[in-house]
């Protein structure tokens, strides 16, 4: 077989399983399966349309980063915290996110801080028209961009390496109004230091942010 067509199908193949990758890895983090299912390889042939090789490959993948685990007799599933891995991952968080906000306050142009503005007045809006959906999303964003104006790629990588938006799906109180009553109050205080340019306030100002998040968890009630 021509050299040329074996690397090109190899390069294929790669990048199918790259993309199985991140679409099995944004299906869990966008909560598609609730935490502890139990996955099949057929049923992840099917619905990321690649071969039981690639899948077993993703799998082993996924497995080894902390998104699914794999135990004799019960197959794949995905994440199950404990309260005290939970607990770790918040604690890990709070740290690192006000860190980075109050390096964004130092690093960020102004037109990213501009941005950072634009978003909060958007889920203002959200907020007042009760579009929860919408709201999330720009909270995504909104720490997303303080993240990126923060320029500090090392410490972003062990943000998204922590799998906090399982930890979210897995203890929010579903009784609770979403979103928490302070927490555009909150997003404001973080984007007024930022504006100032006061790292010092901006990272105090997340750090109550992640924190007061962290305490209307249900991690108490679930030991």
């Amino acid at each position: 077989m021509n050299l040329e067509i074996v690397q090109s199908e190899a390069t294929g193949q790669s990048s199918r399983s790259v993309q199985a990758y991140e679409d099995l890895r944004n299906l869990i983090v966008s909560g598609h399966f609730v935490p502890n299912a139990r996955l099949t390889e057929a049923e992840l042939t099917t619905l990321l349309d690649v071969s039981r090789g690639t899948v077993r490959s993703v799998i082993v993948r996924l497995a080894q980063e902390g998104y699914l685990t794999r135990e004799p007799n019960r197959g794949v599933r995905t994440r199950l915290f404990t309260v005290e891995e939970a607990a770790a991952v918040l604690e890990a968080r709070e740290t690192l996110e006000s860190a980075l906000a109050g390096k964004c306050a130092e690093r960020a142009t102004d037109s990213e801080v501009e941005l950072l503005g634009a978003t909060w007045d958007e889920m203002r809006e959200a907020d007042q028209t009760g579009d929860a959906a919408r709201y999330s999303e720009l909270n995504r964003a909104f720490h997303r961009y303080i993240r990126e104006g923060a320029r500090q790629p090392i410490m972003v990588g062990f943000v998204d390496r922590l799998m906090y938006p399982l930890v979210m799906r897995q203890f929010r109180d579903q009784t609770r109004s979403h979103p928490r009553a302070n927490s555009l109050g909150e997003h404001e205080a973080i984007l007024a230091a930022i504006r100032t340019r006061n790292a010092d306030a901006a990272a105090a100002a997340m750090r109550h942010h992640v924190s007061s998040a962290r305490r209307a968890l249900l991690l108490s009630t679930a030991r």
